[in-house]
């Protein structure tokens, strides 16, 4: 009876084995060389789409295409418009249609309306970007000797002659900017990186990328400081909606100081 009891015990445990080790939590196998390659493809196809419509808006004026009556900042806003466009349908569509390459709504972060939880999150963020901005740069201005604090990045637009082209400038720097860029920095590269490589190397990484992607050193400090805050604030609420939220207030701010009162 002891043997047979036994013999029963034995088989009942060898019967919930393969339940029990499929409750454990399976690490996610790493491959680092995406690590490369998608920070790879996501700087190569925001410089395509950029290329693109230079060459597109050249070749026009080379065969006589003008656009009278157009100003210099609502043809930056157009070209803004299909820049960003463009740069996402690349670099989402072009590898579903080559390899069937999905990336899912939960990958890009917008899978919910924004939360109170996350209109609560931006200021927050702003205040901890405030205080690494200020300790990045004061770090690079003591080990860097060629970073010049006092560069400033290209935003394309320039004075304005009348109140429509601020409303335009506006709606380029301050919405449309912050919601492209954080769906493809924050949203595709990050939510692909963290798939394959330990969160903190994505967030590291994706960082490096979007500051290489405003090339002026003093800018690129500044928005890898915005960058590590971003991607915590996306980790953390699970939506790219507190850093849209975070990064449209940073850039309101950037445009009153560049163009609303530029004296302060």
């Amino acid at each position: 009876m002891w043997l047979n009891s036994s013999k029963k015990h034995s088989a009942s445990d060898q019967d919930e084995a393969p339940d029990s080790l499929s409750r454990l939590p399976v690490r996610p196998e790493r491959h680092w060389s995406r690590l490369l390659i998608v920070p790879a493809w996501v700087l190569l196809s925001f410089i395509a789409a950029q290329v693109a419509v230079v060459g597109v808006l050249n070749g026009l004026t080379k065969v006589g295409v003008s656009f009278p009556g157009i100003s210099t900042t609502t043809l930056n806003t157009i070209v803004s418009v299909v820049v960003y466009g463009l740069t996402l349908l690349i670099v989402i569509g072009i590898p579903y249609w080559v390899k069937k390459i999905r990336t899912s709504r939960e990958e890009l972060g917008i899978t919910r309306l924004p939360s109170w939880s996350d209109i609560l999150l931006a200021p927050a963020g702003l205040f901890v970007y405030l205080l690494l901005t200020g300790v990045l740069s004061a770090l690079a201005m003591q080990f860097l000797p060629f970073y010049d604090v006092n560069e400033v990045q290209n935003t394309g637009y320039g004075e304005f002659n009348a109140r429509y082209e601020y409303v335009l400038a506006f709606f380029s720097l301050v919405v449309l900017a912050p919601v492209a860029e954080e769906i493809v920095f924050r949203g595709y590269l990050l939510g692909k990186l963290r798939k394959h490589v330990p969160v903190w190397v994505a967030v590291v990484a994706t960082s490096l990328i979007f500051a290489l992607a405003h090339g002026a050193w003093n800018v690129g400090v500044d928005v890898f400081a915005l960058s590590l805050v971003l991607c915590t604030l996306r980790i953390v609420s699970g939506s790219l909606w507190a850093p849209i939220l975070l990064h449209m207030i940073k850039n309101a701010i950037a445009f009153y100081l560049l163009f609303i009162n530029p004296i302060l």
